[in-house]
C-alpha cells in the first residue's frame, strides 16, 4: 500500500510499504526520506491521533492504501517514570499516587510538608522570543524600527510610543498567543479530514495566504521602493500677502481652501455663504461657502483662482483641477516644479522637511513633551527660516522694481528724443 507522509514544515513524500511493515522500521524509512531527522524523535499521526506501539504493525493501527499521516519531530522526549518503574520492578500496573489521602492523626503533619514544598515554578519563555524590556528597548532606540512598527503593527506601536512596559507586555502576550492558536489550527488542519468542507475552506485560506506571501516576498526584493512612502506635493505661495502652503492635487476637482487659513489671510468677509455645501470624497467635509475671486502669488506670478472653504480642513490650501487647467499647469517629477503655463512660471516643490506638519512623513513630537530649550531652538529655527523666506522675498521685489523703473526711464527718453531728431533733421 501507498502511504503519503506530510511534515510540519510542508514536505512531502510516498512510501510504497506492506500492511505488515512494523512503525519502527516505518519510522526509518522516513528518517532516509527526511534526512536529518533521527527514527527515535519522529512521531507518527493518524487523524491527529498518534501512533505509539513501535512493534505494532501499520495494518493493526488502521492504516490502507492512499492514506494521509504527519510526520512532526518530538524533541527530548523523556521516558515516561511509570514505564520505567514498571520495567525496573516487574509491575504489572502503573504506579498510583497515593500522596493526597490523609492519614488520620498524621493531617497536620502532611499539611506542613504540602505547605514546605516550593511553589511550581513559573511557565518559562520559549528561548527564541526575546525578553518584553529588552525588546521595548531595543524599538525605542531605533527609529527606522518603529516608522516600519507604526506602519505594520499599530497596536504594539502605540505600546512603544507610549513607554508603558505593562501595556507593551499584554500586546506582545496577546499578539503571541494569537500566533500560537494560529499555528496549532494549522496542524488540527493538517491531520483532519481532507473533504470536510469547513476543512478544504480553509486549506484555500492558507493557500491563498502563501499566495500573497510569495507576491509580497517578490516585491520586496524586485522593486523595495514600494514599500515606502512617498512624499506628497506642496508648494509656497502667497494669499493677500500671506505665506501659505499650497498641496498640488490634480486629482480634486476644485480648489480648497481651510477656514483657519481664510482667517489668517482676511477673506473670510469674502465667503458667499450661499455656496454651502457637503464635498465628498475619502470622506466627507462641511463647505461653510465659496471666495469667488482671490489673487495667489507664485513667484512672480499673480494668478486668479476661487476658493471653496472648508471647516475641518488639515491642510491649508489644495490647489485643485480647476485652478491647475485653467493655468495650463505641468506636474514635472523628472525636475520636480510645478510649471505655469499661463505665465511661465517655474517653483519647485518642497522637501519633507519643508512640509506642514500634517504633511510629514514621520511627525515631530509635541509641543508637550518638549523642554524648554528645544521649544526655543525650535522656535529661534523657525524665525530664522522665516526671515531668510521674507529676505529673499524682499530681493526679488527689489530686482523687479529696479528692472521696471529702467525699462519705464528707457521708455520715456525714447519719447522725448524722437522729436527733437526731426526738428534737427528739418
Amino acid at each position: 500500500m501507498k502511504l503519503t507522509v506530510y511534515t510540519l514544515d510542508d514536505k512531502m513524500f510516498t512510501l510504497d510499504v506492506a500492511a505488515e511493515l512494523e512503525l519502527e522500521n516505518f519510522k526509518a524509512l522516513c528518517e532516509f526520506e527526511c534526512g536529518g531527522i533521527p527514527a527515535r524523535e519522529i512521531a507518527i499521526l493518524n487523524n491527529g491521533v498518534p501512533l505509539r506501539d513501535d512493534k505494532k504493525t501499520l495494518g493493526a493501527f488502521g492504516l490502507k492504501d492512499g492514506d494521509v499521516v504527519v510526520l512532526q519531530r518530538m524533541r527530548n522526549q523523556p521516558a515516561a517514570p511509570q514505564a520505567q518503574a514498571a520495567a525496573a520492578g516487574g509491575l504489572p500496573f502503573p504506579m498510583f499516587d497515593f500522596s493526597n489521602i490523609q492519614v488520620p492523626g498524621a493531617s497536620s503533619s502532611s499539611s506542613q510538608q504540602r505547605s514546605q514544598r516550593p511553589p511550581a515554578p513559573p511557565p518559562q519563555r520559549p528561548a527564541d522570543e526575546p525578553d518584553p524590556a529588552s525588546l521595548l528597548e531595543m524599538l525605542r532606540n531605533s527609529p527606522h524600527d518603529r516608522s516600519l512598527l507604526k506602519e505594520r503593527n499599530p497596536p504594539l506601536s502605540e505600546a512603544v510610543e507610549a513607554g508603558d512596559l505593562a501595556k507593551f507586555t499584554e500586546v506582545l502576550t496577546q499578539q503571541r498567543k494569537e500566533r500560537a492558536e494560529k499555528e496549532a489550527q494549522r496542524i488540527r488542519l493538517l491531520t483532519a479530514d481532507p473533504f470536510d468542507p469547513e476543512v478544504q475552506r480553509l486549506i484555500n485560506e492558507e493557500i491563498q495566504q502563501k499566495n500573497i506571501e510569495e507576491n509580497m516576498n517578490v516585491a520586496m526584493e524586485e522593486m523595495p521602493e514600494s514599500f515606502g512612502q512617498v512624499v506628497m506635493l506642496y508648494i509656497d505661495c502667497m494669499v493677500n500677502g500671506h505665506p501659505v502652503k499650497a498641496f498640488v492635487d490634480s486629482g480634486a476637482q476644485m480648489t480648497i481652501m481651510s477656514k483657519a487659513c481664510a482667517e489668517r489671510c482676511n477673506i473670510m468677509r469674502l465667503v458667499d455663504k450661499r455656496w454651502a455645501g457637503i464635498a465628498k470624497g475619502v470622506g466627507t467635509q462641511k463647505i461653510i461657502g465659496r471666495v469667488h475671486v482671490a489673487q495667489i502669488q507664485i513667484r512672480t506670478a499673480f494668478l486668479q483662482s476661487s476658493f471653496s472653504v472648508l471647516e475641518d480642513q488639515p491642510m491649508d490650501m489644495l490647489l485643485g483641477l480647476d485652478m491647475l487647467r485653467r493655468h495650463q499647469c505641468t506636474i514635472d517629477l523628472k525636475k520636480n516644479i510645478l510649471l505655469i503655463g499661463s505665465s511661465n512660471t517655474e517653483t519647485p516643490f518642497l522637501s519633507e522637511a519643508d512640509l506642514p506638519e500634517c504633511a510629514r512623513l514621520n511627525r515631530q513630537v509635541s509641543d508637550s513633551s518638549l523642554t524648554d530649550q528645544e521649544r526655543e531652538d525650535r522656535a529661534l529655527a523657525e524665525a530664522l527660516a522665516k526671515s531668510a523666506e521674507e529676505a529673499e522675498l524682499a530681493e526679488l521685489n527689489s530686482r523687479e522694481e529696479t528692472s521696471a523703473r529702467g525699462e519705464k526711464r528707457k521708455s520715456t527718453e525714447n519719447d522725448v528724443g524722437g522729436p527733437s531728431k526731426k526738428t534737427a533733421r528739418k
